[in-house]
């Protein structure tokens, strides 16, 4: 399968939410195309280089990603929010004459419902917390704090974590053990 990508300094998660102001002509072109069809693209962190300009390299796993709303205040700026659906494998990628990458990916099965055992009640608590606190913004469906794979992924993307954190965490794929990992991050004063 193919799809066009958009590298950015950030990690979408599936079932997060992205704001995105989209002014290059290539990422126009893109979200054109994408409105048009009502087809995907592809968020990935970036690995090396830096968003505008050249193509950036970007990582080996990313989320696929619709348009829910979109905007153009101003002629020439774009705002889309992007929901994340899928995550993905870059098998190899080219850049398409206009500095869009165009990447050939492997879909990666999405993680069913999990639950969550008793030794993550902290982290459910402070999933709850932030939910309230950004008003879910980042997240388009409902609290789900029952489910490790809902709440591994929103306080993954949540959370002020770095960026190669962040992807290390989408690319697990055991929900368990992406809360194990969140929840060696809590301070110990925080389960207090």
């Amino acid at each position: 399968m193919e799809l066009p990508l958009f590298p950015l300094h950030t990690v979408l998660f599936p079932g997060g939410q992205l704001p995105l102001k989209i002014f290059e002509q290539r990422y126009m072109e893109m979200a054109k195309t994408c409105l048009r069809d009502a087809s995907t693209f592809g968020v990935c962190a970036i690995r090396e280089g830096r968003e505008v300009g050249a193509p950036a390299m970007p990582a080996r796993v990313g989320c696929m990603a619709t348009i829910g709303e979109w905007d153009m205040p101003q002629l020439g700026v774009l705002h889309i929010l992007a929901r994340g659906t899928q995550r993905f494998g870059v098998r190899s990628y080219r850049d398409n004459g206009m500095g869009l990458l165009i990447a050939t990916v492997d879909l990666i099965e999405n993680e069913p419902p999990s639950a969550i055992s008793e030794e993550f009640t902290a982290l459910i608590e402070i999933g709850s917390k932030l939910q309230d606190y950004t008003n879910g913004q980042y997240s388009p469906t409902p609290m789900q704090l029952a489910d490790a794979v809902w709440l591994g992924y929103r306080l993954s993307e949540l959370l002020p974590l770095p960026l190669e954190l962040k992807q290390e965490l989408l690319e697990l794929t055991d929900p368990h053990e992406r809360l194990r990992v969140l929840d060696g991050l809590i301070a110990p004063s925080a389960r207090a």
